[in-house]
This record gives structure tokens, C-alpha cells and sequence, in this order.
């Protein structure tokens, strides 16, 4: 196994942090040094809405550079990548997770329930779009791209045109830049995205030395969350293509851990919403999540799609 390894990773600043928090975090557990390697993908040149732009488009041109043994291995955010596993390609890892919720950052430090009816609000989720018109709140809500030290200059920058904007916990934590959060978003008022907040350590699946290496930064308490929600969001997108939110927790049961798994589907005006949950071993994530899938589409769930404002 040649060193330092390589480790692929977009060059975004979230990104960066990203990368050079887990090649610390390995050369602290195994002594490896790690190098990291810009890889420029499509999302990256595109300004497009992420819904356009379709999944992977943050991770092809990573998977590709592995693939190519240009780097040793990868760091995704694990909600960017396709739910279908790649042939050739092992996630070796998932990293002890990030607070998966959602945060609002509003100017004058007001929480969702203060903003004004008309209050402009910017995201860049469909999903997060559909869940704050299900709050009923008549704000206006407007599509936003870009990179989160952007989107804060949208709301606290001195050109600001935005009262306010909702994106996930983890990449401004991640950043430093927590201090600029007004408020922490309940799950029960807007459900995260299946897998936001972890990350993803990806390698070629016939490379057992470093599959057994990068082992070491694996978390099973995340893995097995991170692994409900997926299979939920896998049995979904056969059958429904509406915003879809999951968020998995752990907690002790009186036999052993257990998974308490909620899932949501929203039509995108938010006008209506179908919302479960199913609780199971972590042995029995994946079933757990393709279970509550079920229960969402037997419910409604794919009749969703179609309402617009």
C-alpha cells in the first residue's frame, strides 16, 4: 500500500474540512499519512438547482478518479451519493456523524416562528422548500445555490437580499461557523434529509488492505442510522418522486439498542404530507427502512407528487 494515501475530495471549503478532518482523524488512529487531492466534479461548474442537476453529480467525477487509481479513496457527503451501490466501489467507512438537523440563520437573530409573513427565506432543498410551506407560515421562499459561506453573505453580508435561509447543521458547524446559527430546527418541524450530517469513506471494494485500514474510522452507531434512512430513500424512489425526509436515532431499549426511524414524504406545495415511523434492532436497519417505505406508500405516499403552488 503506497504513502501517504491519497484521498480525493472536492475543493470546496465544506469539502476541504471535510477531507482533512478524516485524513487527521486516520493518521491519528493507524499513524498513515494522508495527502489530499483536488477533484473538480460537474455540480462543482454547474450553477443549476441541485433537483436539476440529479443525484451523484457531486461524486461522479471522485468515483471516477478512483477508479482510475488516481487517489486511494474518497470522502462524500454520504446524502449526495446514488442509494444504489457501486459495483466496484466499497464504502469502507461511515465517521461518527454530525448533528443531522437543520438550522435557520435569519437576520436580528429571529427564529422560524418569529419571521414575518412574506419574510423572504432561501434554500436549496425541495425538501426543505416543500416542509416550511407545510408550516403554514406564508413565507416566501426562494431556490438558492451556492457554497454555505454565500448563502450566510445572502442573509448577514452587506449585499444581503435574504431575511433568512435554513441549510443543514453540519456543514456550518463544520465550518466554524456556529456561532451565526439563531435557532436549531426541531425534527418534528422539518425532518433532515436520509443521511444528512455523515460522511461517506469510499474505496475500491478489491483493495482489502485499505478497505481494513479505513475500517478504523468507522462508527456503527452511524452507520446503522445512516443505513435505515438509505433503504428508506431506496424503496422510494421506485415508486415516489416527491421531497423525502428520514431521520434515524438510536436510543437504549430494554433488549439492546434500538432504531427509532421516521420518515416523511411532502408534496411539494407542502399541502399534504404522509408521516411514519418504525423502531427495530441496528442489525435490522435496512429492513427497518424498507419496511417504513412500505408503510409510507401504503399510506398515500406516491400519490403526492403533482401539487404544485
Amino acid at each position: 500500500m503506497r504513502t501517504p494515501l491519497r484521498l480525493g475530495t472536492r475543493g470546496s471549503a465544506l469539502a476541504l474540512a471535510q477531507s482533512q478532518m478524516v485524513a487527521d482523524e486516520l493518521t491519528a488512529r493507524t499513524g498513515v499519512p494522508v495527502e489530499l487531492v483536488r477533484i473538480v466534479t460537474a455540480g462543482d461548474r454547474s450553477a443549476a438547482p441541485v433537483a436539476q442537476l440529479g443525484v451523484g453529480v457531486f461524486v461522479s467525477a471522485l468515483r471516477d478518479a478512483l477508479l482510475a487509481d488516481e487517489i486511494d479513496f474518497a470522502v462524500h457527503s454520504y446524502k449526495d451519493l446514488p442509494t444504489a451501490q457501486h459495483p466496484s466501489l466499497h464504502i469502507a467507512a461511515v465517521p461518527q456523524r454530525e448533528d443531522p438537523r437543520d438550522v435557520l440563520i435569519a437576520r436580528d437573530q429571529q427564529t422560524l416562528a418569529e419571521l414575518a409573513p412574506g419574510t423572504t427565506i432561501g434554500t436549496g432543498a425541495v425538501r426543505r422548500i416543500a416542509q416550511i410551506h407545510a408550516l403554514g407560515l406564508q413565507l416566501q421562499v426562494t431556490p438558492i445555490r451556492g457554497n454555505i459561506d454565500s448563502r450566510i453573505a445572502r442573509v448577514l453580508g452587506p449585499g444581503a437580499d435574504l431575511d433568512a435561509i435554513v441549510l443543514a447543521r453540519a456543514g456550518v458547524v463544520r465550518l466554524g461557523r456556529a456561532a451565526e446559527i439563531t435557532e436549531t430546527l426541531d425534527p418534528m418541524l422539518m425532518l433532515p434529509a436520509p443521511a444528512q450530517g455523515a460522511l461517506a469513506v469510499e474505496c475500491r471494494s478489491g483493495n482489502a488492505d485499505l478497505v481494513e485500514l479505513l475500517g478504523a474510522l468507522d462508527h456503527a452507531p452511524s452507520r446503522a442510522a445512516v443505513t435505515a434512512e438509505r433503504a428508506l430513500l431506496a424503496t422510494l424512489e421506485a415508486g415516489c418522486s416527491a421531497p423525502v425526509a428520514a431521520h434515524a436515532e438510536l436510543a437504549e431499549g430494554e433488549d439492546g439498542d434500538e432504531i427509532y426511524l421516521r420518515g416523511a414524504v411532502i408534496s411539494p406545495d407542502g399541502a399534504r404530507a404522509v408521516r411514519l415511523s418504525r423502531t427495530g434492532t441496528p442489525a435490522d436497519a435496512a429492513e427497518i427502512g424498507k419496511a417504513l417505505a412500505a408503510d409510507l406508500l401504503e399510506a398515500g405516499a406516491d400519490t403526492l407528487m403533482g401539487s404544485t403552488e
